[in-house]
């Protein structure tokens, strides 16, 4: 699923070649971002599009060769290809543009700027590939040696036979950093989409009529030049040659990324775009820190709904410490719903936030969600919802921000440690990934690398994190190794986290009258009530029809049995098969009680949940998903 879909989408055609372009978001200014060479298309830009479309209007294509464009034996030189950058920008009546640009495209950047000046207002070249020198030269086409390896496979003889395994080394060295393994997968993926045969076309085409020094002595627009200085696949002397070609050009080195900044470190990439294409108009407006109100920003992940209460629970206690302090929840559904029911106070912004729920729904199957890939599959959505966060705190000011299970905001202010801005408490209930089948050998590899980045991230920067709390007792921790040469989880958690105990969103003591409880509720006395709840989320309709279609059978046995299936707020009721003496409720803010009533408890997962009906007392059936690692 993607973090946002575009506004409008269409093809143009262009000497016989039909090119798909999208666009997103409004704005006086146009940024198109133009992709590079035909081993990947528009999709490179997956994790800049939702944050610079809140800013600009933004358009993306995908070149001939790849993506949803056509495929043509021919047609790959530099000049053809700014003429399709034109054409999309024609298309989608801008008659001038900012250019993002990334390695082969910065030729079609230059191109544009020097030979269309009237068309470009602002230029951003990345990873430049500005070198008249192609890579392979003469021996592009010679016959491949018997083991062929590095850069050696850059041949065209290897890709015919070897295209995969070219990709898996070729991406490998785009994505040089370490814990770069989803950045990897997603290139050969994108690699596949087209074939040997297109990408050697590139290879003998790849020519520009004009001379390189001439095009960048014509760039009179402002331009900003980023460049990784651990880049393995054009080296940094191109963009410091490019620096001093185009007067009054800005060279901006980031140090220890690869060839890609923009997928492996999309946080300081976007924000250095936005800061370079809409620099600030001035001053804002500034309050004296001492008399500014006392302010805490609550990201509750919206992956079910125990979050949600246990953290109004938290906020609750909270107030009572301090009765001045302001809480604001950047949040989304189904959390929303929970903390509108409740009276609290939602940022304008949660409307900005990618649809994490959503998505995890769009993954899951017939009872069934992998959730370590689920997850892993997110990384644009997450890099969208933390770029909503760092413009909420870049133009606010707050004491305090907690992120209960807000693993975008945990992982990338890691990641990029100068933009926290304010206290920073972390709550979870589960520390490090672990692969549900351990016969899976890549599934534990990915896990092992991800829980050493963390492991690493907590290492260098221990004060990011100032409360870290793990929602539960020690052990409650899995005794188990995070990987193969890391530590044991139990033992490296005791070590960073503090232990509260579980946070409940009621005493249990309020509902020791059950009498009392079932009739305010409106259960009789002479039945026997069955709840089936499935949380926040619509992963768990296979679980309700279950329970629908035993209603026959669990009623012949228990005729005083009344069954209430409860949707929850993403699942519609009238999605659910009608079943005799079968009631439906979609969305029960105070769930809790209504289960402290039950006589029995169908649910399929949920820590929060488990926990509630057990410090309630009541029995249950719990169903956890296939493939979950709960």
């Amino acid at each position: 699923m993607r973090a946002r879909y575009p506004d409008r989408h269409g093809f143009v055609e262009h000497e016989g070649v039909s090119i798909s372009w999208e666009l997103q978001g409004e704005g006086e200014r146009t940024v198109l971002l133009l992709p590079p060479w035909q081993i990947v298309h528009s999709r490179i830009w997956k994790a800049q599009v939702p944050y610079l479309a809140r800013h600009f209007r933004v358009v993306t294509f995908d070149p001939p060769g790849n993506g949803r464009s056509s495929r043509p034996a021919s047609g790959y030189d530099h000049e053809r290809a700014a003429a399709h950058a034109l054409a999309v920008l024609d298309a989608v009546e801008a008659p001038r543009a900012s250019l993002v640009t990334l390695s082969r495209s910065t030729w079609h950047g230059v191109i544009l700027a020097a030979e269309h000046p009237e068309r470009v207002d602002r230029l951003v070249l990345t990873g430049c590939a500005l070198d008249e020198a192609p890579r392979g030269g003469a021996d592009f086409h010679a016959p491949v040696g018997d083991a062929p390896a590095g850069w050696e496979t850059f041949n065209a003889g290897y890709w015919r036979a070897h295209y995969r395994e070219f990709l898996e080394f070729f991406f490998g060295q785009v994505s040089v950093e370490p814990h770069s393994t989803k950045q990897r997968e997603d290139g050969v993926a994108w690699g596949l989409e087209t074939t040997a045969e297109v990408l050697i076309a590139t290879i003998d085409e790849g020519r520009c009529r004009t001379p390189l020094p001439e095009l960048l002595a014509r760039v009179r627009c402002p331009t900003l030049i980023v460049h990784g200085t651990e880049d393995r696949v054009r080296p940094i002397a191109l963009s410091e040659r490019a620096h001093t070609a185009i007067a009054g050009s800005v060279l901006v080195p980031m140090e220890g990324c690869g060839h890609t900044p923009n997928t492996r470190d999309p946080v300081r990439y976007n924000v250095l775009i936005r800061e370079f294409l809409a620099p600030a108009s001035g001053p804002r407006p500034w309050r004296r820190a001492m008399s500014r109100p006392r302010r805490a920003l609550f990201v509750s992940s919206p992956i079910g709904l125990g979050h949600a209460l246990r953290d109004v629970a938290i906020a609750a206690a909270l107030r009572a410490q301090r009765p001045d302090l302001e809480i604001t929840w950047l949040a989304q559904d189904p959390v929303t719903r929970v903390l509108e029911a409740r009276g609290e106070t939602i940022h304008p912004a949660s409307r900005l936030l990618a649809g994490e729920s959503a998505h995890f729904e769009s993954e899951a199957g017939e009872h069934d969600l992998h959730a370590f890939y689920a997850w892993r599959s997110m990384d644009e959505i997450l890099v969208a919802n933390f770029m909503v966060l760092h413009d909420v705190l870049e133009a606010e000011s707050y004491d305090l921000v907690v992120g209960d299970e807000a693993w975008e905001v945990d992982y990338y202010l890691h990641e990029n440690p100068e933009l926290k801005r304010t206290a920073f408490a972390w709550l979870t209930d589960f520390v490090g990934w672990l692969p549900v089948d351990p016969a899976d050998r890549r599934e534990a590899m990915l896990a092992a690398d991800y829980n050493a980045e963390m492991i690493e991230q907590i290492a260098r920067r221990p004060r990011v994190r100032d409360a870290a709390l793990f929602v539960g007792s020690p052990d409650d921790v899995v005794d188990a190794e995070f990987g193969p040469g890391l530590p044991r989880i139990r033992d490296w958690t005791r070590e960073h986290f503090d232990f509260p105990g579980y946070v409940l969103p009621f005493d249990p003591h309020d509902f020791a009258d059950r009498d009392a409880l079932r009739a305010r509720l409106g259960f009789r006395a002479d039945e026997k009530v069955v709840f089936a709840a499935v949380g926040g989320t619509g992963v768990g309709h296979h679980l309700l029809r279950r329970v629908i279609a035993a209603a026959p059978a669990t009623r012949a046995l228990l005729p005083e049995a009344r069954i209430v299936i409860v949707t929850g707020p993403r699942i519609d009721p009238a999605s659910l098969p009608a079943g005799p003496g079968v009631e439906y409720r979609r969305f029960v803010p105070d769930l809790y009680a209504h289960l402290a009533a039950c006589d029995l408890a169908v649910v399929q997962g949920g820590l929060s949940t488990c926990m509630e009906l057990t410090a309630a007392r009541r029995p249950f059936l719990y169903f956890p998903l296939r493939n979950h690692f709960e």
